[in-house]
């Protein structure tokens, strides 16, 4: 009995990833092979159209490009520092292991308000030098701002895999290769870095597959001739083209193409260790001038990160127009604030977002809980299917999912009625229309901020089953207990620190959720917070400040939680940022 309960539950989860996942994938795909009306079976003309228009062309390029530089980038600032986070000691170490994550605090969209600000023709860094540089004028420099801006929010992901990764492995391997006498740098090449580059490869995942698939940072910054952008603009054509879903399509592929292609090259395969001594027991201490360096090479990165956010924290600040020609704004005031909460769009986004991110967080965690209980305390076949589609949002595209749920909104208000009762659309049981007259995109903003974000509290959940014995449950299911009720009284107590953790990740990073935001929320009064942060960024006047007074409530909401998530869950907070 008690395993066709478990079976039954494997088949209800398998389901709803089938539905709120795979299908939205699937029907984006699908968009794109479809022919025209009155012809069957499949096409590749859409996709061929693709490739022989040169801006498509020239988009996806650009997109490529942004997520090598954005990796390489993130890899040359987190190694040198995950290599000394974990090997050596350093003037106020514990401090800068904190503040070092402190880039992970404000979506780069929005840092790229400040970094206008600071960048812009009669900006700080023009002011300082006496130049008139439009660093963001052309289409060069604005790409490699992008790089830059998203390496700089995106580094602390890589920083923590490896980290992770050098603390798993064997010192005596190392202590042999130094006792042959092979230098430090030749043993780090040959010995420590084919070691973790499976680790390192997972963060780098991430990272690529983000910034490939990026939308608000060149949306903000202007930068139109990519992707992501270009599949945000063709987004009132979906049901009239097939283009929108063809460059979709393109970029899925592509992304997965760079994914499997880089696990074949850089993933291989982990090495077992035969001891794990303690790395604080073999930390070495460095001299007093190279601990200053590398305490500075610390502070220099947190600087150099934090430039954006100090920019959109001055924007926020700013009264209108007071920051012209000037190395900070002339004139400060609250009203960008008072405006962020007082005006009906603002207020209500934040509403808005407070609503959908809590909503999904409970979907979260119910779920996490169930897909956890399935993964460490079963062995019924198929979990480890259910592992994989609980971290597949990770690897799949935010912009394809979101794409995916206008597919799906579609594809649903398409239906024929049942015993004569149509069920979805404006006119039906349920509106759920995204691109319709009187759009409705409640229901699929909470699943598609749920699906996207399940991923952190599935691996919460799963680090805490793993961590606590089954046996306490397994008693009181022996005493005549439900598994419901053993679930609801033993495991979820037990497991409260990691649920807490894994939901405030979630919740934090849903409110702050851009491609889902800007493409499923069409009308004001559906606005999310990200959206709305948008709108005002193209507003004249303030609407600059407002954006960024709502950037700044942003990146207070989101310190707090990952400052608590950190707390809770220690070193394994880079087993969330995971593929």
């Amino acid at each position: 009995m008690r395993k066709v309960f478990q079976y039954g539950l494997l088949a209800a989860l398998l389901a709803v990833f089938g539905l709120f996942l795979i299908y939205p994938i699937w029907l984006t795909v699908e968009g794109g092979f479809k022919p025209s009306p009155g012809e069957e079976g499949f096409t590749l003309r859409h996709l061929k159209l693709v490739f022989m228009d040169p801006v498509l062309v020239a988009g996806l390029r650009n997109a490529f490009l942004i997520a090598v530089g954005t990796t390489t980038l993130s890899i040359a600032i987190a190694l040198p520092l995950a290599v000394l986070s974990a090997k050596y000691r350093y003037p106020f170490k514990s401090v800068w292991n904190s503040i070092i994550l402190v880039p992970l605090i404000l979506p780069p969209f929005v840092g790229a308000i400040g970094l206008q600000a600071i960048m812009g023709r009669e900006g700080t860094i023009n002011t300082i030098f006496g130049t008139s540089i439009d660093f963001l004028g052309n289409q060069s420099t604005k790409f490699w701002m992008v790089v830059l801006i998203q390496a700089l929010h995106l580094y602390p992901i890589i920083y923590l895999n490896a980290t992770a990764a050098l603390a798993n492995l064997d010192p005596a391997l190392d202590e042999a290769a130094e006792n042959l006498g092979i230098g430090p740098w030749k043993r780090f090449f040959k010995i420590t870095l084919p070691l973790i580059r499976p680790g390192l490869f997972a963060g780098s995942t991430i990272v690529f597959i983000w910034a490939f698939t990026e939308l608000g940072t060149p949306l903000m910054l202007n930068f139109y001739t990519v992707t992501p952008v270009q599949i945000f603009s063709g987004i009132k054509e979906v049901t009239t083209s097939a283009q929108p879903y063809a460059l979709t399509v393109v970029m899925l592929v592509a992304a997965i193409g760079m994914y499997v292609l880089g696990k074949l090259v850089f993933g291989g395969k982990a090495y077992a260790m035969y001891a794990k001594a303690s790395r604080a027991g073999e930390e070495a201490q460095l001299s007093k001038g190279w601990g200053l360096f590398a305490a500075g090479l610390f502070g220099v990165v947190t600087a150099a990160a934090l430039v954006p956010h100090i920019g959109v924290v001055l924007a926020a600040f700013s009264a209108e127009g007071a920051w012209y020609q000037s190395v900070v704004p002339t004139e400060f005031t609250l009203h960008n604030f008072e405006q962020a909460l007082g005006h009906p769009l603002a207020f209500g986004s934040i509403v808005n977002s407070l609503k959908y991110a809590s909503l999904a967080v409970i979907l979260d965690i119910v779920l996490g809980i169930l897909i956890g209980y399935i993964i460490v305390r079963t062995k019924i076949k198929g979990r480890m299917l259910l592992d994989s589609l609980a971290m597949l949002p990770l690897a799949v595209p935010g912009l394809v999912m979101a794409f995916g749920f206008v597919a799906l909104s579609i594809k649903l208000e398409g239906m024929d009625p049942i015993f004569g009762v149509k069920l979805f659309g404006e006119d039906g049981l349920i509106n759920i229309s995204i691109v319709g007259s009187m759009p409705n995109p409640i229901i699929l903003l909470v699943i598609a901020y749920g699906i996207r974000r399940l991923p952190y509290v599935v691996r919460a959940t799963v680090a805490g089953l793993e961590q606590t014995s089954g046996e306490l449950e397994e008693a009181a299911v022996n005493l005549g207990a439900s598994t419901f009720t053993a679930v609801r009284k033993i495991i979820v107590p037990l497991i409260m620190a990691n649920l807490i953790a894994g939901g405030l990740l979630a919740f934090s990073f849903a409110m702050l959720e851009v491609s889902d935001s800007l493409i499923l929320a069409q009308q004001e009064g559906d606005y999310p917070i990200t959206k709305a942060i948008y709108a005002f960024s193209e507003r004249l006047g303030d609407g600059h400040g407002i954006a960024s007074a709502m950037g700044v409530w942003g990146m207070a909401l989101l310190t707090v939680t990952l400052v608590g998530a950190s707390v809770m869950l220690g070193k394994k907070l880079g087993a969330i940022f995971r593929v």
